[in-house]
């Protein structure tokens, strides 16, 4: 999948380490998130050996190598919540590049120790910026490590485009998988897989939907920042990478339902992920059990379980946090605009916007004015 750069030389045994990546398993989800004889289908990037996360992370390093815009030997500096983290420390490994990854103390330490024991060095902010949140710390910590290291480099997850071309791959296994497809379903994060998917599949199915998914308190979709639970989807700030106009609705999800949807996940079909997983499951069995019988549905799953036994699976943390309630409602609330109000639970909205056009108190910078973010 991933062709290594010749400017430095790759060790064989290294070099096989990227061929791990991608044709990742594809399964049939069925009941209970969808009546008998529906369902979607799941594409399992869990089955990366870091995670989906894996495929920008070894494309970036290997396109900034051919432009010379990482030198060999130099060192990557990038802010991660866990996922991408694992994927540079594979890509450093690969290409030979030291790694070092800023994070906050949200991070598991299980991830921590991984990382670790993958090589790279985690560097842990202790304060929240006071606009942009934990995430623009991190930011902010990185241009000051990369500052103090002149030939290092920084991958900028959020606006780098590569980000996005990343996924074609992904997009092309789905095609062939599938043959047809007319919803796709994501999280977004960073916005890199929704955009570079649907892009590819957008073309070859001029008909297909884009479902983005999101986790309350996250300002992507215009919504304000809020102290946030989960990890791995939603932003406290504006993620560039985002392909607003390719979305044809979105979701919200709140911590206790995706927790639900894990769970329900892992006992019905022995396969289950984390915070985004869950949230995308949610989202996919309602459009399956809401769309016509012949509608072909395509979910990512970003992810595995392994690190979230500490939190999703842990039964005692999820009382702590209040995650252990009933069932999700049947189906979302429908609001008319992004910014109608402040979601709290499952909320759809079939009107998407760049939320930085959207008139409001927003900052020249692509943050939110006044927002905070824990998580």
């Amino acid at each position: 999948m991933h062709s290594p750069d010749t400017t430095r030389p790759v060790k064989p045994g290294h070099a096989a380490l990227s061929g791990l990546v991608g044709n990742t398993p594809l399964l049939r989800v069925g009941e209970p998130f969808a009546h008998a004889g529906r369902g979607f289908w799941a594409k399992l990037e869990g089955f990366n050996p870091g995670g989906i996360k894996d495929r920008p992370a070894l494309h970036m390093v290997e396109r900034a190598r051919a432009r010379g815009d990482l030198l060999p030997g130099a060192r990557i500096i990038e802010s991660t919540s866990g996922t991408l983290g694992l994927g540079l420390a594979l890509a450093g490994m690969v290409y030979g590049h030291p790694v070092t990854l800023v994070t906050d103390p949200g991070l598991e330490m299980s991830m921590t120790r991984l990382l670790t024991a993958y090589g790279a060095q985690v560097n842990v902010v202790s304060e929240p910026h006071p606009t942009g949140g934990w995430q623009q710390a991190r930011r902010d910590r990185v241009a000051q490590l990369t500052a103090r290291e002149p030939d290092s480099w920084c991958p900028d997850q959020y606006n780098n485009p590569d980000n996005i071309s990343a996924y074609t791959p992904l997009a092309l296994e789905l095609a062939a998988e599938l043959g047809h497809i007319d919803v796709l379903v994501c999280s977004v994060g960073t916005g890199g897989h929704s955009a570079g998917v649907s892009r590819v599949l957008q073309q070859l199915y001029p008909e297909l939907k884009l479902v983005g998914v999101d986790t309350i308190g996250s300002t992507i979709f215009g919504q304000p920042a809020r102290p946030r639970l989960m990890r791995g989807l939603g932003s406290s700030i504006y993620p560039r990478n985002v392909a607003y106009e390719n979305f044809s609705e979105v979701h919200w999800v709140a911590p206790p339902e995706a927790v639900w949807a894990c769970r329900r996940l892992a006992a019905s079909h022995y396969a289950t992920g984390g915070w985004s997983v869950g949230a995308v499951a949610l989202v996919a069995g309602w459009l399956a059990r809401s769309s016509p019988a012949d509608t072909r549905i395509a979910a990512v799953f970003p992810d595995g379980p392994q690190r979230y036994l500490g939190t999703v699976y842990d039964d005692d943390y999820c009382a702590a946090h209040g995650l252990l309630a009933t069932a999700p409602a049947a189906e979302p609330e429908l609001i008319g605009r992004l910014d109608e109000k402040e979601v709290t639970g499952w909320t759809r909205c079939t009107t998407v916007t760049d939320p930085l056009a959207l008139a409001g108190s927003r900052n020249a910078g692509g943050e939110p004015a006044g927002a905070k973010e824990a998580r």
